[in-house]
């Protein structure tokens, strides 16, 4: 896998503007990010230049000294930049934008609560407030430094964006792309009614290790099979996280080779960068040594050993979906012939329901009923192929999506139990 963090600053700044700016988190003229390097020089993107665009040529290092080196002006929120690592010594990444999620957020001056998820919480730590002041000002840098300085990681800021910092520019970009989810999935949910929060043990629940039965083992012979498997796989995870169904570090792919043997997921690593050698095989219950299993492997095991007609498992945090299981609502995919016949009923279970038991899940998602929601959790999609699975990820958001803006044009009229059942009977659809 790639691993941009040990690559050169201005090659970091570019990958991860090249992100927000794709993901719809900046505009052209928006979103300014920094690095500080070992020699405690400031590499900064410019001020009044294309975001979409941009090329390492563009960065601008300001030296340890005050020099600045390069073709154009540092960002004019350079004073904040500067601010912030001179109060936190421990900070060398630093990432601002004005995302339209966030945004709504701190122009209606309320703090998303990443308390909406169960890792949310732990990647963004408790979110700051700042107060309002004029761009590119002293006082703005005033302003924001001194929420840093109380050890918050994230920074809302009043009627502008949102400021996240950390180790690394990665780990800035990490929690500023999942603070703007948690926004986008509270968003929909307020769309819906109020949204279900998780409580501190709650989330302590779900934080616990449950791969207990898995080992590691030396590496075993690859076939053909299983390397045009990992291809595959690498390709649609890189397109899930395109297509804002995963994040970089959140959403799962496991894909069964036999009777023993799946391939899956790492637990932790950029989705956008993975390659077919960061999938992890696991055979039983041992798995390769020298990668982090995904922490949902023993979750995979039990529902492939459950239902053997399933080849595919996929866990999203798909937003507009999610929206309905966040807030507590039923959605119904009976909305066009194709939601129906891919996604069917889509049972919804209460969170936590397949760490208590996880059979009660198992014995549910089959060929019969292939799509899941698990409330403040996740949307599980299953299928006897990769593509099969990922298509129907694909149409439960974009069902969701389009439900959420029927509402807005009076609500919406779904097929009838008559129109549904000519549908089982046309496509013989599992009874």
């Amino acid at each position: 896998m790639r691993d941009i963090t040990i690559e050169h600053p201005k090659d970091q700044i570019v990958e991860i503007m090249r992100r927000i700016y794709g993901y719809g988190m900046t505009t052209t003229s928006g979103g300014n990010l920094s690095i500080l390097d070992n020699e405690d020089n400031m590499w900064i993107s410019p001020g009044g230049i294309d975001k979409g665009s941009l090329q390492r040529e563009d960065i601008i290092c300001v030296k340890a000294d005050g020099t600045i080196i390069g073709r154009h002006k540092p960002s004019s929120e350079f004073p904040f930049h500067r601010a912030i690592y001179k109060m936190r010594p421990d900070v060398r990444g630093i990432l601002h934008a004005h995302p339209p999620a966030l945004v709504s957020f701190s122009i209606a001056k309320k703090i998303p609560d990443t308390s909406v998820l169960p890792n949310a919480r732990s990647v963004c730590g408790e979110v700051g407030y700042a107060p309002y002041a004029i761009p590119g000002s002293e006082e703005l840098g005033r302003n924001i430094a001194q929420v840093f300085a109380k050890g918050h990681s994230t920074v809302l800021l009043e009627n502008h964006g949102a400021v996240t910092i950390g180790s690394s520019l990665f780990h800035a970009f990490k929690r500023f792309e999942t603070l703007d989810f948690c926004a986008r999935l509270l968003n929909h949910a307020y769309l819906l009614g109020k949204p279900t929060l998780l409580t501190p043990a709650e989330i302590e629940f779900s934080l616990i290790d449950r791969n207990s039965q898995f080992h590691a083992t030396d590496d075993s012979v690859r076939s053909s099979q299983e390397l045009e498997l990992r291809y595959h796989m690498c390709n649609l995870i890189r397109r899930a996280y395109r297509q804002q169904l995963f994040t970089s570090t959140e959403g799962s792919f496991a894909v069964r080779l036999d009777d023993k043997r799946f391939l899956v997921t790492p637990y932790g690593k950029d989705r956008d960068n993975l390659e077919p050698e960061d999938l992890i095989l696991v055979d039983g219950h041992s798995y390769e040594k020298g990668k982090p299993l995904s922490r949902a492997a023993w979750f995979f095991r039990a529902i492939f050993d459950r239902q053997p007609e399933i080849n595919s498992l996929i866990i999203s945090h798909a937003p507009h979906v999610m929206a309905y299981g966040v807030a507590n609502e039923p959605f119904d995919p009976r909305l066009i012939p194709e939601s129906y016949i891919l996604l069917r009923e889509m049972p919804v279970f209460e969170y936590g329901t397949h760490y208590r038991n996880v059979e009660d899940v198992a014995k549910v998602i089959s060929p019969r009923q292939p799509v899941i929601i698990i409330r403040n959790e996740c949307l599980l999609t299953s299928g006897k192929t990769l593509l099969e699975a990922y298509d129907r990820m694909e149409v439960a958001e974009f069902s969701a999506k389009a439900a959420l803006s029927a509402r807005t044009l009076g609500g919406l009229k779904a097929i009838t139990d008559e129109e549904t059942k000519a549908l089982v009977k046309a496509f013989k659809l599992p009874e």
